[in-house]
């Protein structure tokens, strides 16, 4: 069943314009209060004459202010009670929903995204993504009026004074008892998101001296030059302050990149290469990547021994295959990485501290932890789409897909998507010659431009 509103990772969108609209938003957390109100109902979780509750965490974006006052609303008119926690990043408001026993978490966030953007997604009471059934439920609830319990039955509010220090607290206790940080120099980019009060403590309270960056919001410059997906930024922050290595997060803080000493970059397949090969996996478990997830960690996982599945892109469907075939460590190359055996959801400092301890642990550096991991070259081009451009069937862009694909003759990939939460085909060709992936990527992409032009 298609979706109206959510997508891969809640309801995204731009600030003022359906479904991020006030209006919207106020129904949405009623629909949602009702929706969790009568699953708690008809599973019996929620002791009799008890008001349901739920935790609502957001990031620096100014429009979070908005958002979270709309969100107050329309549960307590469901007769929800709701937690305050500000500023926190996404996995945080994932465990606390857990560890305070709640009915839900919110997280008002656009991740990744430009300030001008933002979003709401939801975790379930045991702190992992809310089941696409519930999600359909909510959306549903949507198509109907909004009401209002009577006054003796409305939700309260109220905020939680010590969220930052639970969640660093259990960051911390990711971490092996027997090792520390101390003697390290890190460089640690927080994107001015979500994770900028959080963060720097977390690896300082294991010993490392922590050089701070992009921990200045001003509600308008989240992700703007710095973060996880502003690679230049950390390789800067390495070199000019001479750390040992760099941690970056993205506004919400669930996905991780990270630099050697000399500045370079190690993506999201990189960092899972680097704990799958500090876990010594038996032959029942294996890592779950994702069909962007380079050929060469499949290929270097393979010669240790490790399966190797991949799931639909996305971190909900990673944490999915994980769950059906048992296993605990998965991830995206995009940076975000799920240690389900440390955390329900995938969390950048978590996944941060995972690879801290495997090169602890070895005594090597990033560089040296992935020496023989050779990467495929894959180039990545995202190509805007009009409103219900039917890519899938365009005569010219198969063409272009065919071509490549022969031409790779087994040697390589050609994956077409579309993205989750923008309106992008993302054309990903992968292959043994990075001059031969240049070239194919960028002619199936102008097939796509050309296609949507003429649409």
């Amino acid at each position: 069943m298609s979706r109206k509103y959510f997508g891969t990772d809640g309801v995204r969108g731009l600030v003022g314009q359906m479904p991020i609209t006030p209006e919207f938003i106020m129904r949405l957390g009623y629909a949602a209060g009702t929706v969790l109100v009568a699953d708690d109902l008809q599973h019996g979780t929620l002791p009799a004459g008890e008001r349901p509750a739920v935790l609502i965490g957001k990031d620096t974006r100014v429009s979070g202010y908005l958002l979270e006052a709309a969100l107050e609303a329309g549960f307590a008119a469901a007769g929800v009670d709701v937690m305050l926690c500000g500023p926190l990043p996404t996995p945080a408001v994932a465990y606390l929903t857990r560890a305070l026993r709640l009915q839900a978490g919110v997280v008002i966030s656009a991740s990744h995204n430009p300030f001008h953007d933002n979003g709401i997604k939801f975790f379930s009471g045991q702190g992992s993504k809310l089941p696409d059934a519930l999600e359909h439920e909510i959306e549903a609830r949507l198509e109907q009026p909004m009401g209002c319990m009577d006054s003796a039955h409305l939700g309260r509010a109220r905020r939680i004074s010590d969220a930052q220090g639970r969640y660093i607290e259990f960051c911390k206790s990711t971490f092996p008892n027997e090792l520390d940080l101390r003697g390290l120099r890190i460089a640690v980019d927080c994107a001015h998101g979500a994770a900028y009060q959080v963060a720097p403590a977390v690896f300082h309270e294991l010993g490392a001296e922590v050089v701070a960056v992009g921990v200045a919001p001003n509600g308008l410059n989240i992700n703007d030059g710095v973060g996880a997906t502003a690679g230049d930024s950390l390789r800067r922050a390495v070199l000019e302050q001479r750390a040992d290595i760099g941690i970056a997060l993205d506004g919400d803080a669930d996905r991780l990149l990270m630099a050697d000493a000399d500045g370079t970059l190690y993506d999201g397949d990189r960092l899972l290469y680097v704990i799958a090969r500090n876990r010594g996996f038996g032959k029942a478990e294996g890592v779950v990547g994702t069909l962007m997830s380079n050929l060469g960690l499949e290929h270097a996982l393979a010669r240790h021994g490790i399966a190797f599945e991949r799931a639909r892109v996305g971190d909900r469907y990673v944490l999915e295959t994980l769950n059906e075939r048992g296993w605990s460590l998965g991830g995206e190359n995009s940076g975000h990485i799920i240690c389900l055996d440390k955390h329900t959801t995938g969390d950048g400092i978590v996944a941060a501290l995972q690879v801290l301890s495997a090169l602890r642990r070895q005594g090597v550096t990033l560089a040296e932890a992935c020496s023989d991991l050779t990467m495929y070259p894959q180039r990545l081009v995202n190509v805007r789409l009009p409103q219900g451009f039917d890519w899938r069937g365009d005569p010219g862009i198969q063409t272009a897909s065919q071509a490549a694909e022969a031409a790779l003759n087994g040697r390589g990939r050609v994956l077409l998507r579309p993205s989750g939460t923008e309106p992008l085909l993302r054309v990903m060709v992968e292959g043994e010659e990075s001059g031969e992936v240049q070239h194919w990527a960028e002619r199936i992409a102008e097939a796509v431009r050309e296609a949507a032009a003429a649409n």
